[in-house]
């Protein structure tokens, strides 16, 4: 506890406090005390200099304060006794009566306030202190957010800080300053879909995050290239392949028998409305069979109205979840992140690739057998997520432009889409097939899965796609490998599926701060 002492029209009075006292508060604290009816005071020191809040801080960490006079505005000087206010260190000789003390005990809620300003204080000396510092927070200062190349720029000094203080194996609790103090001094970096918001600097559960990732290179790098038992992390159950609860309506067939009646109506009417309703009333018995791993391939052979009547996908998917869920990307694609994901593409180099989306995109400049406008943007946001090393196996990293081809391929009007079926020779997730004269005049799409084409209802690509992605959640399968953080962001950021339970890639998280902001 710290004690200090006010004096005002020759009054005399301790005030005792815990935790750091604030400029503001102290001036609370004198009025309060006796009875000032305002906060409008100017503060002086021994040689009648004037304090502001940023030398306030300052001396009050030095054990021997001295005299501090508040006088208030309307005062013609601090010599002016009558409207003056002595603020002087414990070790005084006065004697005050011990009404007169009172106790300014902070809340858990300011001591985390102030903590967190601490942290964000180290942080920018930090950078304000190295080079290159400067140019970060400027630009942050300037557009509310930082570069990839900033970014590397400001997590490569805080790391090195980092180590020279902590060594290069800090503790937990030292990476989660770092991490705190980043999004403390630039709060438009933190990830509001997060549970603590810089879980993509610094990610105490698996070790991941970019501060993290900076320490292993150096770790590495001083053991001399020796490999270490990588970090297991810890499994998280959100996205396509969860089980969830089961749909729950009056009507819902319960019995196997009563599903098995119903399946063998649908294989052989040719009534759609009837098709539609009874695929709505097995809906429970088709997700325990896609989720049993000996029935889950004979999904198409017990409902095989996928493969010729559309609109099946989307209703299993809104009885999944709900409506609002399920139109949330056709809402928000055109109106809010189209433009987004195109404003963020400015920041990328540059390739022949990503400006031929660009300008698709855009609309400005029609290239020959480019996509269109909105299936253009969508294959942007792979060149802004682009897919994450495999690690040893083969083939390695893919470009943004491989993984593109895994998302959407293009035949011609023609074609025979049996033999593309039967083309496949690997097992992939499920993608796009268009059907046009060429890219950019697509006549029809299929959701190719398990060698099956199943057709897309609407003839457009943003709707085509969107019921791409629901078909990973209506057939339980993965992700692919190449497009996972594009799909996660998707997920987690627009249709707020499994939020909480979801991983994502630090590079996710920091995209979806920046669009969220």
């Amino acid at each position: 506890m710290q004690a200090v002492r006010v004096k005002y029209r020759e009054q005399q009075k301790y005030i005792c406090f815990e935790g750091q006292l604030t400029y503001t508060s102290f001036l609370e604290c004198v009025a309060k005390k006796f009875n000032i009816p305002n906060l409008d005071f100017k503060v002086f020191d021994d040689s009648k200099t004037e304090v502001d809040e940023d030398v306030f801080d300052f001396l009050m960490k030095k054990q021997n304060l001295g005299v501090l006079e508040i006088c208030q505005a309307q005062g013609p000087n601090p010599d002016d006794s009558s409207a003056s206010t002595s603020f002087t260190s414990s070790s005084g000789e006065i004697e005050v009566d011990s009404d007169d003390t009172i106790l300014l005990e902070h809340s858990p809620t300011t001591r985390r306030r102030a903590d967190d300003t601490s942290l964000a204080r180290m942080v920018e000396d930090v950078l304000k202190n190295k080079p290159g510092g400067e140019r970060i927070i400027n630009e942050y200062a300037r557009t509310k957010s930082l570069t990839d190349s900033r970014r590397r720029d400001m997590v490569k000094i805080l790391v090195a800080h980092m180590t020279s203080e902590h060594g290069t194996s800090p503790s937990r609790r030292v990476k989660e300053k770092y991490a705190k103090g980043i999004i403390t001094l630039f709060p438009y970096l933190a990830d509001p879909r997060s549970r603590l918001g810089y879980e993509h600097f610094y990610n105490a559960e698996d070790g991941s995050g970019y501060l993290a990732w900076r320490l292993k290179f150096i770790q590495k790098e001083a053991s001399n290239g020796q490999n270490k038992t990588p970090r297991m992390s810890k499994t998280q159950m959100g996205g396509p392949t969860s089980d969830r609860d089961c749909f729950r309506e009056d009507n819902c067939l319960m019995t196997d028998s009563l599903c098995s009646e119903a399946i063998a109506l649908m294989k052989h009417t040719a009534d759609e409305g009837i098709v539609m309703m009874k695929m709505k009333q097995t809906f429970n018995y088709r997700q325990k069979m896609i989720h049993d791993p000996v029935k889950s391939s004979d999904i198409f052979l017990d409902f095989p109205r996928f493969l010729d009547i559309g609109g099946l996908i989307e209703q299993d998917f809104t009885l999944m979840f709900d409506e609002a869920t399920s139109v949330k990307f056709l809402e928000k694609w055109p109106t809010i992140y189209k433009q987004k994901v195109l404003e963020q593409s400015r920041g990328l180099t540059q390739s022949d690739d990503l400006q031929y989306l660009v300008q698709n995109a855009e609309c400005t400049i029609e290239v020959e057998n480019g996509w269109d406008s909105d299936m253009s943007s969508i294959l942007i946001l792979v060149h802004l997520l682009p897919p994450s090393p495999h690690g040893r196996k083969r083939p390695g990293k893919l470009s943004a432009r491989q993984a593109c081809d895994h998302l959407v391929k293009f035949v011609k009007t023609g074609t025979s889409i049996q033999g593309h079926l039967d083309g496949i020779t690997e097992s992939l997730q499920p993608y796009l097939l268009a059907v046009g004269t060429q890219r950019n005049v697509i006549h029809k799409y299929f959701i190719v899965i398990d060698k099956h084409a199943v057709p897309c209802k609407s003839p457009g690509s943003l709707a085509c796609f969107d019921e791409l992605f629901k078909a990973h959640f209506v057939f339980g399968t993965s992700y692919n490998h190449d497009l996972v953080n594009m799909y996660n962001f998707l997920q987690t950021t627009i249709y707020e599926i499994d939020v909480d339970t979801t991983k994502v890639n630090p590079r996710v998280a920091e995209l979806r701060a920046r669009m969220l902001r």
